[in-house]
């Protein structure tokens, strides 16, 4: 499994897919799939919601027969925010694994959750501990994969779907 990278700022709009080995079977995905995610609370706790993107490129949506963009926007009822996050983070997880995507470069707008998954900072809140390690164990599932922190602006998206669900508790 390829290690994980941690960007202060990234270049978004500018490479979002790359090109995977040239020794990549034809019918597997040959570039990374895109997902943002991110997870609101109206109070800390309060009622909460999340919110994914997952974007392939049209090659791999063509090859794999897939759609070009998933997207996700639930409530999950009272939670904190970190909670919140982690839940988004695990749900759209779960549905990349589910479309048999390997390859995805992962977006999230929680500095905390970013430095979390990458070893930088200890998970210390009880209540977040299980959700790390649903994380960690669902990411193993992928043969390649990238966090990246980016302001809550390049989240855009995925925070209107986390405030959708939000609305919906």
């Amino acid at each position: 499994m390829t290690g994980n990278s941690h960007k202060q700022e990234n270049k978004y709009q500018q490479d979002l897919f790359e090109a995977a080995d040239a020794s990549d079977d034809s019918r597997d995905q040959k570039q990374y799939a895109v997902m943002n995610c991110d997870g609101a609370s109206s109070g800390n706790p309060g009622e909460a919601g999340i919110g994914v993107v997952i974007q392939l490129s049209d090659e791999d949506a063509r090859r794999m027969n897939l759609e070009k963009t998933y997207t996700i926007s639930a409530s999950i009822g009272i939670a904190t925010n970190n909670v919140a996050e982690y839940s988004a983070l695990i749900k759209g997880l779960e549905k990349a694994k589910s479309l048999g995507l390997k390859k995805i470069k992962i977006f999230l707008d929680s500095e905390l959750l970013v430095r979390q998954l990458l070893g930088i900072y200890k998970v210390k809140n009880k209540n977040l501990i299980p959700l790390w390690i649903k994380a960690k164990n669902i990411l193993t599932c992928f043969d390649k994969y990238t966090i990246d922190h980016v302001r809550r602006g390049k989240n855009a998206e995925a925070d209107e779907l986390a405030r959708q669900g939000v609305k919906r508790a």
